[in-house]
C-alpha cells in the first residue's frame, strides 16, 4: 500500500473501524477455535481443516494490517464545506444514461469504499475522473469496454 492520504467519508471511516474491530475480536477468537479444533484432529501434514484455518488466518490478519495502515492515513471528506455547485468527492450525483435515457444515481467516494453493486464509485475510477469538477447540465463521456458511454450531469446532491 502507498503512502498517499486514503479519502473516505464518514460513513466509509465508520464501516472501516467496524469491519477492523469485529476481525480484531470476534474474527480473530473464531480462528483460534476452528485452529484449535483442526489441532485436536492430528496428523497437521494432511488435515485440510487445520490448512483451511491457517490460510483463513493469513488473509484475516492481512487484512487487519491494510486496514490499520487505511486508518493512519484516512483524510475525512468535511461534507459541510461541500460545493453543490459542482461534483466533489462524497456527493451524490444524479445522471441520465444518454443512449438509454436511464437515470442512474452514483455516490462518489474514495477508493477503499468504492462498492459498485450499492451504487458507490471511486473518484479515481474513469467515471468519478470525468465528474469531478462538473455542473449540473453537463455532458460527460466515459471509455468503457462496450464503447463511449454519454451521460448528462441532472442533479448534485448530499446523502
Amino acid at each position: 500500500m502507498s503512502n498517499e492520504e486514503v479519502f473516505l467519508t464518514k460513513e466509509g471511516l465508520a464501516q472501516l473501524e467496524e469491519e477492523l474491530k469485529e476481525l480484531k475480536g470476534a474474527g480473530r477468537k473464531e480462528l483460534a477455535a476452528r485452529l484449535k479444533l483442526a489441532i485436536s484432529y492430528g496428523d497437521l501434514k494432511e488435515n485440510s481443516e487445520y490448512h483451511s484455518a491457517k490460510d483463513d488466518q493469513s488473509f484475516m490478519e492481512t487484512r487487519i494490517m491494510i486496514l490499520e495502515k487505511m486508518l493512519t492515513k484516512a483524510k475525512i471528506v468535511d461534507e459541510s464545506q461541500m460545493d453543490l455547485s459542482k461534483v466533489s468527492m462524497g456527493c451524490i450525483v444524479i445522471l441520465n444514461d444518454i443512449e438509454y435515457s436511464e437515470k442512474i444515481e452514483y455516490r462518489i467516494v474514495g477508493a477503499a469504499e468504492a462498492d459498485v453493486l450499492n451504487n458507490k464509485i471511486s473518484y479515481e475510477s474513469p467515471l468519478g475522473k470525468e465528474l469531478l469538477g462538473k455542473k449540473v447540465g453537463d455532458i460527460v463521456s466515459v471509455n468503457a469496454p462496450m464503447g463511449i458511454i454519454k451521460y448528462e450531469l441532472l442533479e448534485i446532491k448530499m446523502m
